[in-house]
């Protein structure tokens, strides 16, 4: 019998209890009237704030409504822009060939910032060819964790290896979000777990850095921190869907 290799973390203080209410938040908000006669529209606006949000993670802060407007040119920003558009697009693949995916997320989102022939293509690294090897094994069905428990993995160490040429950030939270579509945990796109890592950004950047170092406290203070993130997401997803009414 094979042991699942991120079974340990369900062990760590807090976090099954984070994992549950996260998931609980996230089933409440999908219960919202807007869904039911407005979907397409709440999921254009998810995928806009998670695009902005990411790309602020990565330095390109921009005001949203400029971003709407599309007055912003800044390529850190476009290429967030595409990612989220790219990811409906990407969940069949995702869980076949995750190495493909990620690569075509990296053409996507560094497209006019890295030379092109850098686009898709790994550092050239032993240690993270490795891990990236092992990070596949686990997206392709070696884990039957909790989505949302395998989306903090899968972010964590894409942060971790940068395993990619500029922007690797956005391919990182562009892949945790295709976890969540790819799993049928959300398959529309609508958790906007961006927004919440932007909204606690140092605590993302720190926890981020306590995940890097492996042990199990780095480890809960990063679940912990993406499972606030998606109570965060739920709650946009709510608010979002009050606004589309309101002005409906």
């Amino acid at each position: 019998m094979t042991t699942d290799p991120l079974a340990p973390l369900l062990a760590l203080a807090d976090v099954p209890a984070a994992v549950e209410r996260a998931r609980e938040r996230f089933d409440q908000a999908l219960g919202h009237r807007a869904l039911r006669r407005h979907g397409g529209q709440v999921v254009a606006e998810v995928s806009l704030r998670s695009a902005v949000a990411s790309a602020a993670l990565e330095g390109a802060v921009h005001e949203r409504e400029a971003v709407r407007a599309g007055t912003v040119t800044d390529p850190v920003l476009q290429g967030a822009l595409r990612v989220a558009g790219a990811l409906p697009s990407l969940s069949d693949l995702w869980p076949k060939a995750p190495r493909q995916a990620l690569a075509k997320l990296h053409v996507l989102a560094a497209r006019d910032i890295v030379p092109e022939a850098e686009l898709g293509r790994p550092v050239a690294d032993p240690v993270v060819a490795t891990r990236l090897d092992g990070l596949a094994g686990l997206v392709a069905g070696g884990t039957k964790v909790s989505p949302l428990v395998l989306a903090a993995v899968v972010h964590g160490e894409l942060l971790n290896l940068r395993p990619f040429a500029g922007p690797s950030g956005v391919v990182a939270r562009g892949a945790a979000r295709l976890v969540l579509l790819a799993s049928g945990l959300d398959p529309r796109g609508l958790l906007a777990v961006d927004v919440g890592h932007r909204e606690r950004e140092p605590e993302y950047v720190g926890s981020a850095g306590a995940f890097a170092t492996g042990t199990p406290d780095g480890l809960r203070s990063w679940l912990r921190h993406y499972m606030s993130a998606v109570e965060v997401g739920a709650d946009q997803l709510t608010a979002i869907g009050d606004k589309i009414l309101a002005t409906t």
